[in-house]
């Protein structure tokens, strides 16, 4: 079940592959993500330093009372993911016209989890195709009822 998503991304973007990723998060970010709260509009994927951080997630304070005043909600944040991963991602990044961008934040047992896509913008003529084989097939579910 997925805590927050960001449904544009399959009509904005051909994906090309999904990864799962851990976060680094704080207690209250994670409570604050199981309220229901957060967005991952605008987000995406950097690698830096043999590293990756998810940048402008936010994620709203739980309890804005009792957060740290220099709590920033859209502060970078880390992923948990292997060296080999890593180095994957870094190989795809490079190529022209590829980003690597967060789809969803998700339970998996106890821990919180990322699932990231290296992704292919579309092109406004497959984002119009998209929307006619939505329609047609909304069509043919309709006549079938």
């Amino acid at each position: 079940m997925a805590l927050i998503q960001n449904k544009k991304i399959f009509f904005n973007y051909e994906i090309l592959e999904k990864i799962e990723a851990g976060i680094e998060l704080f207690g209250f970010e994670v409570k604050s993500l199981k309220k229901g709260q957060g967005s991952l509009e605008g987000s995406y994927v950097t690698l830096r330093g043999g590293e990756a951080f998810v940048i402008n997630m936010h994620i709203p304070p739980y309890q804005p009372a009792n957060t740290p005043k220099e709590y920033d909600s859209l502060r970078n944040r880390r992923l948990l993911i292997t060296k080999k991963e890593i180095a994957e991602l870094t190989k795809m990044e490079s190529q022209k016209g590829l980003t690597i961008v967060p789809i969803s934040v998700y339970n998996k047992g106890r821990k919180v989890k990322l699932e990231i896509a290296v992704v292919r913008g579309k092109k406004q003529f497959d984002k119009r195709e998209t929307i006619k084989k939505r329609d047609t097939e909304r069509e043919l579910r309709r006549n079938l009822k």
